[in-house]
């Protein structure tokens, strides 16, 4: 008599709409038992067809995070909690496991019992939904607070990262300047020059100087745009010639993997307001993405074409298709961001336009950096990566005719 009066005792704490027939009904489907610390009532993944009201004691309820992160702690369940009912609505495995903290006495039904509780009072099953809609707005709250917090410490270590690149990139800047200013007056030595082998050491210090320039320049440019210190000249501008230039630029690196860079513009597009040498960049960095993932023998067309934007504001489209490896959809949207490499790095052979060539993974990121500073936006379609096929991808590159 004394267990039955625990048992309805505890179901009215849990499901306070009952009445004391049904009480009486349901404490006879359940089963009271006494468990030991450490105790695990549910495990995580695994099909169990049982369900509990914690009687007496706690429990804890955790879900497995990772390898590195370990298992986290969600809860703790106390005296009324239920525990268990959402894998046995949804006839899944546990979503989290259970383990007792200190001895706990719980009350437990099976499944067959919990169906035949729902079904014979709603009452029960609307407060199972009340208090599970409760849980799952409290998870909520918790996985947001939680998210702020993680979104605060990326930004800070982006931060870090940034003023990191800043001053590394600022320091190697000079002393690069001495070494290429103390290699071309040994390039311009006669004496130096009648000697073809150490001419040749000489020409390569020179390549490797103006590589490392390059790479520094393309990180105080990263600095710039993600630190929001762009300084926007805003010029007329005549496309034609300035994609030209920036072809001309590429034409001998092309040449010597045998790749084509071909170029078409459509008679009435409109100059454009923008800063020549953002545009440049941004260009540049389009193009020799499309030479390093482009096989020798391949080609490249550069389209540049007028666009009306979606509030009719008059635009220009400039699209850069390769005959390359391709792009699987995952990586869409990620090649843009800063340091994002495809693939293994590791085996990424080195060279500014060499094929799938190493490098800094920061030109895409400079792409857009320069779209969203004149109004734009930067995307890329492939139907996927395939080094048999050649499926190739196109870079848009979308720019309004004005910007205020």
């Amino acid at each position: 008599m004394k267990e039955i009066e625990e048992k309805i005792s505890l179901l009215r704490l849990a499901f306070g709409g009952l009445t004391d027939a049904e009480l009486e009904e349901v404490a006879a489907l359940t089963e009271l038992r006494d468990y030991p610390a450490d105790h695990i009532l549910c495990q995580e993944g695994a099909y169990e067809e049982v369900f509990y009201i914690i009687a007496e004691g706690s429990a804890a309820i955790s879900k497995h995070i990772g390898e590195a992160e370990g298992d986290r702690v969600l809860r703790m369940a106390g005296k009324g909690d239920l525990v268990g009912e959402m894998a046995l609505i949804q006839n899944a495995p546990r979503a989290a496991t259970v383990r007792t903290v200190g001895v706990c006495r719980v009350l437990e039904m099976d499944k067959l019992h919990f169906e035949t509780m729902l079904k014979r009072s709603p009452q029960v099953a609307l407060d199972i939904v009340r208090i599970t809609l409760n849980r799952l707005r409290e998870n909520d709250q918790t996985m947001i607070a939680d998210l702020q917090r993680s979104n605060e410490v990326l930004r800070q270590l982006d931060r870090n990262k940034l003023e990191f690149i800043q001053v590394a990139a600022h320091e190697l800047r000079t002393p690069m300047t001495v070494l290429k200013g103390y290699t071309n007056l040994l390039a311009a030595s006669p004496e130096l020059q009648k000697d073809s082998a150490l001419s040749a050491v000489v020409d390569g210090i020179l390549k490797g100087t103006d590589r490392m320039h390059s790479v520094v320049n393309t990180m105080l440019d990263v600095t710039r745009i993600d630190g929001e210190k762009l300084e926007i000249r805003f010029t007329p501008i005549l496309l034609k010639q300035l994609v030209r230039e920036v072809i001309g630029k590429l034409q001998k690196p092309a040449s010597e993997r045998t790749i084509e860079l071909l170029y078409f513009q459509e008679e009435d597009t409109p100059l454009i307001h923008g800063d020549p040498d953002l545009i440049s960049k941004a260009l540049y960095h389009l193009i020799v993405n499309a030479i390093k993932y482009t096989p020798d023998g391949g080609n490249i067309t550069i389209s540049v074409k007028p666009e009306i934007l979606g509030n009719d504001t008059p635009a220009i489209l400039i699209s850069v298709q390769d005959t390359g490896i391709g792009l699987d959809s995952e990586h869409h949207e990620l090649v843009f961001e800063k340091f994002y490499q495809t693939g293994d790095a590791a085996i990424h052979s080195s060279g500014t336009t060499s094929f799938k060539g190493g490098g800094p993974g920061l030109g895409l990121a400079i792409v857009r950096g320069v779209a969203r500073a004149h109004g734009g936006k930067v995307w890329v379609e492939s139907a996927g990566h395939d080094e048999t096929n050649f499926p190739g991808s196109v870079f848009y590159l979308h720019l309004p005719v004005k910007f205020w």
